[in-house]
Order: structure tokens, then C-alpha cells, then sequence
């Protein structure tokens, strides 16, 4: 399966054979999505599958986690109380780099600040039988595409961008630490059988257009909820005009329109990047298999959509959402018009989207243009390297001195900018600004925490010449340059070679393999610590109706799991629940008042932040409920945005609709994910209404709840409660959380 486990092995025969069960009971042709999906199903035979509605019983190959999630990951699988995980497993250090001056320097204060999380995390690691990537290797989807993933795997990641492994053909799933706890653990995974989105191409990539512009156009197309409950499946002539690196950054973008995940089905562009990467056994296999890694002629998609490369122009998606799309030529006027600032503050490259050695081929080739002509950038300019490997590899090769020379930042081979771990100091906060991005994801103050920048996403080439630039009203295909010494000039097409002629250069060993025998690594957790903390078991459903439950917050609008649980300076804590729920719903907007961390305590009459009087109503044993908008809980799949409001009380969360990994860890922690049956039911309620969930005593799949809403004039009114819960989720809430219902079955 990789180099790094020299124990454990590819099985396509037995994802054959389960295929070809599951082919016979449907009698229909199958899509690559279903043929991944299906083939790593528990029970084949049995299992009932009905896209959209049945839940799945799932047999993983493997697990990823970083190592913002991993904490609260280990944590769990720690409180299991099995000797070792039952599936290969790895943890990845690069979400705790903030970056400040450089790579060398942020990453050894990184080692100095983080140093009790890294030490607790590697020692778990070879406790319980984990790989562990220390910090400094590299982003964990690179990591993920360059030794782990593979044609027809099945690997489910603590992260939302997991899916970037859909470039190398495996389905790779986003996922809460919960989720990876139950693969961990060995116990089947569950997950609703997805609807299939298909996603045509034709023609062909070329000139300024690149992979990243397909996924900037089809969020354009889905929006950010669009994807929600399918994989999107990518197929047709023009799939073999893109690289796989750039099959995985349109994959990993696909996490920003709420898809389950992203494919693309396996040809000889990733059979190339498997043999350049040492893996060349595994493209064999593959070749042998071929017919299951590709999907049946005449399969049926839920929804189609069809994307000509060869008429795709540069795009360019924001500010503050990820599917608000404009091509490249048409956002200086749309900035002018909307008074967005036209001045480019900053151009940041790299990230686990488009951070491969063809995206900075492709930049340096246009940074050498300008060199060339003595011209530098007019912004500031950093470029991230996704991993050690890519950024030995640029360096030994020059563009690392190219992209430097040009006036750029190499930083360290981790998240930085693009998760917030970002000093940034150029502007004051309020200060309305312009970055552009190669990144994925670009809400309000996610990069910088300034909830004045306006943030655009698009592609590596575009992001340079902006900065070149120096602003957005600059069309790289049609606008000149003025050189130093008053010439004009025009940029030409960005080239790079998809993968490196001579190899790449791995760079410095940064992977820790587990001990064979590992029964006598400690893991010490101090109880003093103030960022890590063993976690104590949620109290069980007390069997009756949950009533007179207060309304913490009315969110208005997009709620993102980082308006929940904000990441930035916040991810020191992600290991201890406790203070992490200091960040509860600080980001949500408040209808009552429009104001950010300002509810009112209904209990005294007082404002304060939403933590604090959560903690008040827990500690005078009120319990709470959230109302919420569409999408809650879209973006990241942190598990704290799940974790945090179980902690500090509350019962249950009601919103219009919810994001697919929130809602499985809402589940999971013992929560009451539930959905208006009419969505505009959300406008009977009153910031201090009294909400009884009624029904609990029948709770069943299908079967909707009512609440009760007690206004504070005496008057009454009911609405009624969807939700998706199958038996097994029933259980996870009546045990108080999964975790509980897993110790009750051992």
C-alpha cells in the first residue's frame, strides 16, 4: 500500500469481487463513484443501496488526520481503550506553522511553541501503531497524493480538503475525529449512500486556463451547498488533457461546493505520477484492474453538467464565498462597480489545493518573464510549498530563486495563510484590503482574521500576475506591463512541466515509522496543561423530552464551521475541550442585534459573549438549543464545532439545512442535528422563546419531532422537526454520544 508499510496491501481483488456482487443485484451499469463505494462496502450481499436515502455500512483502507484534528482524534481512540488502530494510519504536522518571517524560522518556533502537542501526538502515534509526519514535512493532502493514495482507495481524512486524493482515482472523504476513531477501531463506517454528480469534459486546457479554473466554474454553477449528499464524478475527452496534480486541486476544491468527495477516473496521466513518485508497482496493479477504475459505459448520473476546456476562460471566485464566480477579464470593473479595492495587497500561492511542481513551474515561468524584464512585484507575494518534497524539488531546480527573486516569501511547508496562521501586519484589522489566493476556501476573515479583507481564490498563474500587477483591473491575456525602463510588455502563457525531469528530490526525512513493539511508549497528558486534556464521557439521554430549553443564538446567515469554532490563533487549543469552547459561535451573527458575540443572557437580562453564557445557562442546568440558516456548519470539518456546544450544554441544533460533515458529528457527539419540515418556521422564533423538543420517547428514522415554542407573551406555537438519524444514530444519541455506544458494545 506504501513504501512506509511494508505490511499492508493493496486488495483490488476483493473490491472486484464485491463489485461484481453488487453489479448482479443491481443489474444496471455502475459509475466510478459507485464501483469505489460499493466495493469497500461491509456487506455486499445484504446491504440495501438506494442513492439519497440508505446509510452504508463501509470498510475503509486507511486513515489520515492532521494535526489540529488529530489531538481531539487520539483523544478519542485513547478513551476507546484498544491497544492499537485496526487499519493503517497516519498523522500529519502542518495546521500549527504560523506564518511570520520565513519557512526556516516559523517552523522551529512552531517545534518551540507546539512542542508539548507535537510530543503527545508522536508518542500516541507510536503507541497505538500510527505513521507519524512530523512538522516540516509538508501540507497532509500532498503528503496523502505523493505516498499514500492510489486508483480505487477508499481513505477517509480529518480535514474537509481529504478529497484531493480524488486526482489519483480513490475516494477520499473529509471527515470529524469520531468518524476516524470508528475506522480506527475497526468497527464499520457509516455513510448515506451518495447521489452521483457528473461532471463532462471536453477540449482541451491551454494558454492561461488551468485545472483550478474548472472548479472555480463549477462552484460558479453548484454553489457552496450544491454538492451536498453526491460525489461529483469527473469523466469524458477533456479529463486527459489535465495532470494529476491538477486532477487533485480541481478535487480538493470540490469540498467548497459541500460534496461528499471528488473523482476522476484512472488514466495514464496518474499511472505517470505513480511511477515518478516510486510507486510504479502499484500503476501495474492497476493497469491489470483498469475496468474497475473507470466508470461503466451508459451509467446514470443524478445531474449532469458539461464544462468545454477548450472555451474555459481564467476565473476568478469572491470575496468572502468560494462560488461567487467572475471570469478573470471581467473582475476589475465587477470590483470598481461593487467598491471592492482594486489594489492587490497581497498574492499568496501555494496551500493543499495548487501547491504541486507544475503549479510553480507555472508561476515561475511567468516570474521570469518580469525578471526579465527588471520587473518585480508590485505586491507582496508568498509561495507555500505543499510539501518537503515539492520544496527540495523547486529549490534544486531554481524556481524557488525565481519566485524569491521576484520579490516573493518562501514559507513553510504547511497550511499558514491559508487556515489563518497568518501574522499579518500590513494592514490594521478593519482595514478594508485585497488578497488573491491559489487557496480553496475564502470567507470572511478566515486568511487574516481582518473581517475587512476581501479575499479572491484562483489559480497559481493568475494569483502572480496579480501580484505582478499589483491590481485586479490587470487581464494578463490582453493587458500590458511596464518595465522599469518604461517599456511595455505582455506576459505570455504560463508553461511548466507537469512533473520533474530529473526526479523529485524528497528532501530531509521527516516521517517517524510506529515501533513494532510499542506497549511500553507513555503518553502523558499533564492535568495542568492548557492544551491538552483527557476527555471525560457525555451524560446519557435521560429518556425523556428535552423542554423549556433556552435559544443561545439566532444565527443569521452563513454559519461555517469557522463562524462555530474559529481556527487562527484557536488551534493551540484544539486539544483541550475545555478551552476551545472559549471560541463557541464567536463568529455567528446574532439577528437579534446583528452583532457578533453578543446574546443575551435570559436568565439576567445581561449581554455577553456566546461562550460565556453558554457556560452560565450549563452551570445553572438550563439546557440550550442554536437556530441557525441553509448550510450550517459548511466549510472545515473540525469535530470542536460539534464538541464545543455538547460541552457547554446544549441539546440541540435547528437550522434550515445542514452541511454533511457537521451533521454526522452533531450525531456523533449526542447532539439533535434537526431541520425546519418548513424552512420558514426559522421566523417564528424569538431570541427568547422556551424550545421543548417533543417525541423523543418514539425518536425513529423517518419519523419527524415537534418542537414546542413558548413565546414570552404566554402565547404558544409547534413546528415540525426533520432529521436523518438511521437506528444506529438513534443509539448514539440515547448512549450520549458514539464513543459511549461504542464502549457499551464492547
Amino acid at each position: 500500500m506504501s513504501r512506509f508499510e511494508p505490511g499492508s496491501s493493496i486488495s483490488y481483488e476483493k473490491m472486484h469481487e464485491n463489485i461484481s456482487i453488487v453489479r448482479r443485484r443491481l443489474s444496471r451499469p455502475l459509475t466510478l463513484s459507485e464501483k469505489i463505494v460499493y466495493g469497500h462496502l461491509d456487506d455486499p450481499a445484504g446491504q440495501e443501496i438506494d442513492r439519497g436515502r440508505t446509510y452504508l455500512r463501509l470498510r475503509p483502507d486507511r486513515v489520515a488526520m492532521q494535526d489540529a484534528t488529530a489531538q481531539m482524534a487520539m483523544l478519542q481512540f485513547i478513551s476507546s481503550g484498544l491497544p492499537k488502530v485496526a487499519v493503517p494510519s497516519t498523522i500529519h504536522c502542518d495546521h500549527l506553522i504560523e506564518a511570520q518571517v520565513g519557512g526556516v524560522q516559523d517552523l522551529q518556533r512552531a517545534k518551540e511553541i507546539n512542542e508539548e502537542v507535537y510530543n503527545f501526538l508522536a508518542t500516541a502515534a507510536a503507541r497505538y501503531g500510527v505513521g507519524f509526519w512530523k512538522p516540516g514535512s509538508g501540507i497532509i493532502h500532498q503528503i496523502i497524493l505523493e505516498n499514500y493514495a492510489y486508483p480505487g482507495v477508499m481513505l477517509i481524512g480529518t480535514d474537509s480538503h481529504t478529497p484531493n486524493g480524488g486526482g489519483l482515482g480513490g475516494v477520499c472523504i473529509g471527515v470529524g475525529g469520531a468518524d476516524a476513531v470508528d475506522v480506527m477501531a475497526g468497527i464499520p463506517w457509516e455513510l448515506k449512500c451518495p447521489k452521483v454528480i457528473g461532471v463532462r469534459l471536453t477540449g482541451t486546457l491551454s494558454g492561461w486556463t488551468s485545472p483550478k479554473d474548472i472548479i472555480l466554474k463549477v462552484a460558479g454553477i453548484l454553489t457552496v451547498k450544491g454538492g451536498t449528499g453526491a460525489i461529483v464524478e469527473y469523466h469524458g475527452p477533456g479529463v486527459d488533457s489535465i495532470s494529476c496534480t491538477g486532477m487533485a486541486t480541481i478535487c480538493n476544491m470540490g469540498a467548497e461546493i459541500g460534496a461528499t468527495t471528488s473523482v476522476f477516473p484512472y488514466n495514464h496521466r496518474m499511472k505517470t505520477y505513480l511511477k515518478k513518485t516510486g510507486r510504479e508497482e502499484i500503476a501495474s496493479v492497476a493497469d491489470e484492474f483498469k475496468e474497475d477504475l473507470v466508470p461503466d459505459e451508459g451509467c446514470e448520473y443524478d445531474q449532469v453538467i458539461e464544462v468545454n476546456l477548450s472555451e474555459l476562460k481564467p476565473h476568478i471566485n469572491g470575496p468572502f464565498t468560494p462560488d461567487l464566480a467572475h471570469p478573470v477579464s471581467e473582475i476589475g470593473a465587477v470590483a470598481k462597480k461593487n467598491g471592492w479595492p482594486l489594489e492587490v495587497k497581497v498574492g499568496l500561492i501555494g496551500s493543499c489545493t495548487n501547491s504541486s511542481y507544475e503549479d510553480m513551474g507555472r508561476a515561475a515561468s511567468l516570474a521570469k518573464q518580469a525578471l526579465d524584464q527588471g520587473l518585480k512585484c508590485k505586491a507582496q507575494f508568498t509561495i507555500t510549498p505543499g510539501s518537503e518534497q515539492i520544496r527540495a524539488t523547486i529549490e534544486r531546480d531554481g524556481y524557488a530563486k525565481i519566485l524569491s527573486d521576484v520579490g516573493g516569501v518562501v514559507l513553510a511547508n504547511a497550511c499558514g495563510p491559508c487556515i489563518g496562521q497568518w501574522d499579518r501586519r500590513d494592514v490594521k484589522k478593519g482595514e478594508k484590503n485585497t488578497i488573491v489566493t491559489s487557496f480553496n476556501r475564502n470567507f470572511t476573515a478566515r486568511n487574516d482574521a481582518n473581517p475587512a479583507t476581501h479575499a479572491f481564490v484562483t489559480s497559481p498563474e493568475i494569483v502572480t500576475a496579480f501580484a505582478l500587477a499589483g491590481t485586479l483591473s490587470f487581464n494578463p491575456e490582453t493587458d500590458y506591463l511596464i518595465a522599469p525602463s518604461g517599456e511595455k510588455f505582455k506576459l505570455e502563457p504560463p508553461t511548466g512541466d507537469e512533473l520533474p525531469s530529473r526526479g523529485f528530490d524528497p528532501g530531509q526525512d521527516t516521517y517517524q515509522h510506529p515501533p513494532a513493539e510499542s506497549s511500553s511508549v507513555k503518553v502523558d497528558v499533564s492535568p495542568s496543561s492548557n492544551r491538552l486534556q483527557l476527555l471525560e464521557p457525555f451524560d446519557k439521554w435521560n429518556g425523556k423530552d428535552l423542554e423549556n430549553m433556552r435559544v443561545l443564538i439566532k444565527v443569521k446567515g452563513k454559519c461555517t464551521t469557522d463562524h462555530i469554532s474559529a481556527a487562527g490563533p484557536w488551534l493551540k487549543f484544539r486539544g483541550h475541550l475545555d478551552n476551545i469552547s472559549n471560541n463557541l459561535l464567536i463568529g455567528a451573527v446574532n439577528i437579534e442585534n446583528n452583532a457578533v458575540n453578543k446574546v443575551k443572557n435570559q436568565l439576567t437580562g445581561e449581554y455577553g459573549g456566546v461562550p460565556d453564557v453558554a457556560r452560565f445557562y450549563r452551570a445553572n442546568g438550563v439546557n440550550w438549543v442554536v437556530v441557525g440558516d441553509e448550510n450550517y456548519g459548511e466549510g472545515s470539518s473540525r469535530e470542536h464545532a460539534a464538541l464545543e456546544p455538547r460541552h457547554l450544554g446544549g441539546r440541540a441544533i435547528i437550522v434550515k439545512s445542514f452541511a454533511r460533515i457537521h451533521e454526522t458529528n452533531l450525531k456523533k457527539q449526542g447532539l439533535l442535528p434537526l431541520t425546519f419540515a418548513n424552512p420558514s418556521d426559522y421566523d417564528k422564533i424569538r431570541p427568547d422563546d422556551k424550545i421543548s423538543i417533543i417525541g423523543l420517547k418514539s425518536f425513529a428514522p423517518g419519523k419527524p419531532l415537534t418542537a414546542v415554542i413558548k413565546h414570552a407573551d404566554g402565547s404558544e406555537e409547534s413546528v415540525s422537526l426533520n432529521h436523518t438519524f438511521n437506528e444506529t444514530q438513534i443509539e448514539w444519541f440515547k448512549a450520549g454520544s458514539a464513543l459511549n455506544r461504542m464502549k457499551e458494545l464492547q
